[in-house]
């Protein structure tokens, strides 16, 4: 069964000398994850990188690139978008049957981002656009990104919304306190970036985007950021909200959710519950969640899915969502 993996990323030398130029290690602790074997993988868009698919048994992934991205880079994001969607494309034309591409914008200008996103889709063939948290002090509901979102929806192509850090002062308020190696990781992989992505969507909703563009689809990583496991207590909210439906509603209609690496039946069962089995997407969150033992396959094979579901998961509701 062709095994598809959405979430999977990558780094450009471009990209590294950008952040470093920026001074992003001083205040994104996660710029310091991507050093050592990590950046290696990061940046090998080639043999080393399908040798590791074979071995998880993965047969395409879809590459996008990690966070922080270019959110905090400012008008230098233009030009810098452009460069890395154009490696990210001679990459999947050197190898068109193991990789697709997600766009990579330049948020800090949004109409510029609009358009780079229309020339990756209708020039460059890309499957969709991942976009990493807040843009400087701005969310995602921001007006100023709604052209990045319409055009998404004119297009058809899905919306990642992958995690970062959250702000300082966030950080300095709830993720604190202990040594700078545990809040690092609190306020990253242990539990912020999963806390920040899941409130960028809930944003959304609250904002109304879904009733103004109810065809565009988002895509949240780590079985759905937290989100899922709070439906019910969302679903008070519909009281408040103002929106022209339930926020279940928006939840069926309008997200997908994806693995990225953990691999837990439990977990599948409660997304399958809340957005329904044609709503899965596979993704092994490549390099940071890659361990040897074809454990993607394996997990596959074990999920416990009907086949018909199965088949869903691994391949066909990418398919699907991407035409």
């Amino acid at each position: 069964m062709k095994l598809i993996g959405i979430e999977e990323h990558v780094l450009t030398h471009d990209v590294l000398k950008a952040w470093s130029a920026a001074g992003l290690e001083a205040t994104d602790p996660s710029v310091a994850f991507h050093s050592g074997v990590i950046e290696g993988r990061l940046l090998d868009l080639g043999k080393g990188r399908i040798e590791l698919m074979d071995e998880t048994g993965l047969d395409v992934q879809v590459l996008s690139l990690t966070t922080p991205a270019l959110h905090d880079l400012g008008a230098d994001s233009v030009e810098l978008a452009r460069r890395t969607n154009d490696a990210l494309a001679a990459a999947v034309a050197r190898h068109p049957t193991r990789f697709q591409a997600m766009a990579t914008l330049p948020m800090a200008v949004p109409e510029a981002a609009a358009r780079e996103l229309e020339r990756c889709v209708r020039t460059l063939g890309f499957k969709g656009v991942l976009l990493c948290g807040k843009v400087g002090e701005r969310h995602l509901d921001a007006p100023a990104f709604f052209p990045v979102f319409q055009t998404a929806a004119a297009l058809g192509v899905p919306v990642f919304l992958h995690p970062r850090v959250p702000a300082p002062s966030v950080r300095d308020a709830y993720y604190s306190g202990f040594s700078p190696e545990v809040d690092a990781a609190l306020a990253t992989y242990g539990l912020g970036w999963h806390y920040d992505a899941g409130l960028q969507f809930i944003r959304l909703v609250l904002a109304g985007l879904f009733d103004r563009l109810p065809s565009l689809q988002v895509i949240l990583g780590h079985w759905g950021e937290l989100v899922l496991f709070y439906a019910e207590r969302l679903a008070a909210m519909d009281r408040v909200s103002g929106l022209e439906h339930p926020i279940a509603t928006y939840l069926r209609r309008n997200l997908y959710v994806t693995a990225s690496g953990m691999f837990l039946p439990h977990f599948l069962e409660r997304a399958v519950a809340i957005v329904g089995a044609e709503r899965l997407l596979f993704s092994t969150d490549f390099p940071y969640q890659y361990r040897p033992g074809h454990e993607a396959r394996a997990f596959l094979e074990r999920c416990g899915l009907s086949d018909q579901c199965k088949a869903g998961f691994a391949h066909a509701n990418w398919t699907r969502l991407t035409g």
